[in-house]
């Protein structure tokens, strides 16, 4: 399902793959680029959902030994989905969607093993922003035991907007937070669900949470901090396995 991850350098090759709808992982810009195609290129990532890093001309040196014009790009190892389409097809295949959205996830090993979690607990979408996530590289993969590449991701440029997307489409919203008040095992998981998971550091930022239409809490009996957040994922993914496999 994923494409060999390789680079395509240089302005009017990465603005033709943009044009062809070819799968990005992320481009690379040089700090102090600009110019039509430059512009051209902006314009097609931000509609596409491909982050772009503003990187100094040492880094793209790196990747690459011809001449790249200040513009790298990094094809995908993941087949990226329009999140409608996906609940869609989800809907049409007579799923009920048990999605997962992530919020401040940064590192890429999490990632991988959430997805590993999600695909386990038949999961059918996770849900990405274009901002702040790692590549999904090799090492994403490697720690997703292939999983990346047999779920659904979609990329969004806002998680506030995918949150209304859900909520249009009759899926709740579940975000887990240390003040809620209600325990995980008392929210209705059958129903159909996106579960929010926010950073280890910082949590659910504060107007997801505001978004959100439950929000609960995993019960500790250990007096420790909390969970590793591909760990908290998991518990929540097999309960809501568990109350629909009982019901």
């Amino acid at each position: 399902m994923g494409n060999k991850s390789t680079n395509i350098v240089g302005r009017q090759p990465v603005l033709e793959a943009l044009q062809e709808g070819i799968q990005l992982e992320r481009i690379y810009l040089q700090k102090n680029a600009s110019g039509e195609v430059i512009d051209r290129i902006r314009e097609l990532a931000y509609n596409q959902h491909i982050p772009i890093n503003y990187v100094p001309v040492e880094k793209l040196n790196s990747l690459s030994r011809i001449p790249h014009q200040g513009v790298i790009a990094l094809n995908s190892f993941i087949q990226y989905v329009d999140l409608q389409d996906a609940i869609d097809l989800v809907v049409q295949q007579g799923e009920t969607p048990l999605f997962v959205m992530l919020d401040g996830v940064t590192d890429v090993r999490n990632i991988g093993a959430i997805a590993r979690s999600a695909k386990c607990c038949g999961s059918q979408l996770i849900i990405l922003p274009d901002k702040g996530v790692g590549a999904l590289n090799e090492e994403a993969l490697k720690s997703s035991a292939g999983a990346l590449q047999q779920i659904m991701i979609t990329r969004v440029n806002s998680l506030l907007k995918a949150i209304d997307t859900l909520r249009m489409n009759g899926i709740a919203v579940v975000v887990t937070e240390m003040g809620a008040t209600t325990p995980l095992f008392e929210v209705d998981l059958k129903q159909p669900t996106c579960l929010v998971m926010g950073s280890e550091d910082k949590g659910v930022q504060p107007y997801i949470s505001k978004a959100a239409t439950v929000k609960c809490f995993i019960p500790m009996p250990g007096e420790f901090e909390s969970f590793n957040v591909s760990v908290a994922t998991g518990i929540l993914l097999y309960e809501a396995t568990r109350q629909r496999l009982v019901s």
